[in-house]
């Protein structure tokens, strides 16, 4: 079928929770996507931060196959390899002791939001239950990680939200120690705010807030869901910022594409989830894991995360240039390959643009364009980026 066809049959059958673009996605590879009608673009989108191994990329796509043929899925009552392997992998590059896998990066942080209620009702009692998270920050579309997000525009027609989760300005240690009072739990902040527009905080902001939390002998939770995985130029986002949290959420492009979910944390806290405590029936399934194991062991290689870093500042500088160009961009800003250009203007028009030229972005916040491409773009693939964005800005 062509496009068009996809796109009537999907009006049918497909609820129309997402505001959809007339982009029928048939394949991909590396950082190049085609759709049902044969149309060629550059993503500079990855899924939103998911691919950063590019589209099917041919290590993910073999180990996926083998799992396969092997097999697919068995229940967590028994130990399965792939999963063993995934979780050392995970708890020998970071701060942690042991891992729990699920789906998603809602689920990791519904995993998270549990274990720190449950470890700190376990040693402080009933009363201590509460999370403070940041304004504008987003968890996911959970109940639990709906009512942690900052943003009403989302959580609006979904009251009564959970009880218990404060929000205080991102990048403002100060608000947030004034928030701690005797029934806080946790502090669950993003390293990067994605969803918001690429907000990055100040260099000193989480050694305060390591601080403040150690203070009060309150859990630091880092949602790492889009900004792990190598997509700052560390294999995870605190690496950047010199801090260690005490439990750590993973998802989007920790399997190279598959869905998948983990929350990492260190034995002391880890000793709170005992059986029957929290589970999953797909999380950590053999195929997953398998393909997770294979996106890993490939950031993971030497010099992959240099050159992250490498293209970010490559990508960082060429946008600089149509900053100086273009009175409406107001700013340029990211860490890696996680670049936010800041506009004046709305930036719907300019997206729009794009896909008729072959290009996929996104705006986030409205004014906001997000760069988040595969972590295997190619200086030319930028070059070729800015080649089209250039010729889509001129015209404003």
């Amino acid at each position: 079928m062509n496009s068009r066809e996809w796109m009537e049959k999907a009006d049918k059958y497909i609820m129309r929770n997402y505001g959809r673009y007339p982009i029928v996605a048939a394949r991909g590879k590396g950082c190049r996507l085609w759709d049902a009608d044969g149309k060629e673009y550059l993503d500079f989108l990855a899924g939103i931060a998911v691919n950063n191994l590019g589209h099917c990329h041919p290590r993910v796509v073999e180990a996926l196959r083998k799992q396969a043929g092997e097999l697919i899925h068995c229940s967590n009552l028994y130990h399965i390899p792939p999963q063993i392997e995934l979780a050392e992998l995970l708890c020998e590059n970071s701060f942690a002791d042991k891992a729990f896998f699920c789906n998603s990066g809602a689920e990791a942080n519904e995993a998270a939001i549990k274990l720190a209620r449950k470890y700190s009702r376990e040693k402080y009692g009933p009363e201590r239950f509460e999370i403070i998270t940041a304004s504008e920050s987003f968890h996911g579309r959970t109940m639990a990680t709906l009512s942690a997000t900052g943003q009403e525009k989302i959580q609006r027609f979904f009251d009564p939200l959970l009880h218990g989760f404060t929000h205080v300005p991102y990048n403002d240690a100060e608000a947030l120690e004034k928030a701690v009072t005797s029934r806080t739990c946790a502090v669950m902040l993003e390293p990067i705010q994605g969803e918001s527009g690429v907000n990055v905080p100040s260099a000193d902001y989480f050694r305060e807030i390591r601080r403040i939390c150690d203070r009060h002998s309150v859990l630091l939770i880092f949602d790492e869901v889009q900004v792990g995985m190598g997509r700052t130029g560390h294999l995870f986002a605190y690496e950047h910022f010199g801090v260690e949290p005490d439990i750590m959420t993973l998802a989007k492009a920790l399997a190279g594409g598959a869905p998948i979910g983990a929350m990492l944390t260190r034995d002391e806290f880890a000793s709170a989830f005992t059986p029957g405590s929290h589970g999953s029936t797909f999380g950590g399934n053999p195929l997953v894991t398998a393909a997770a194991v294979a996106a890993v062991q490939v950031i993971a290689e030497e010099g992959f995360l240099r050159r992250v870093l490498e293209m970010g500042n490559y990508l960082r500088d060429r946008l600089g240039e149509l900053k100086g160009r273009y009175p409406f961009i107001t700013e340029v800003r990211g860490i890696g390959l996680m670049v936010g250009m800041g506009l004046s203007i709305p930036g719907a028009d300019i997206i729009r643009k794009g896909h008729e030229r072959g290009l996929l972005l996104n705006c986030t916040h409205d004014t906001v364009l997000r760069f988040v491409p595969p972590l295997v773009v190619t200086r030319e693939e930028i070059d070729e980026m800015m080649m089209i964005l250039d010729g889509i800005l001129v015209e404003i």
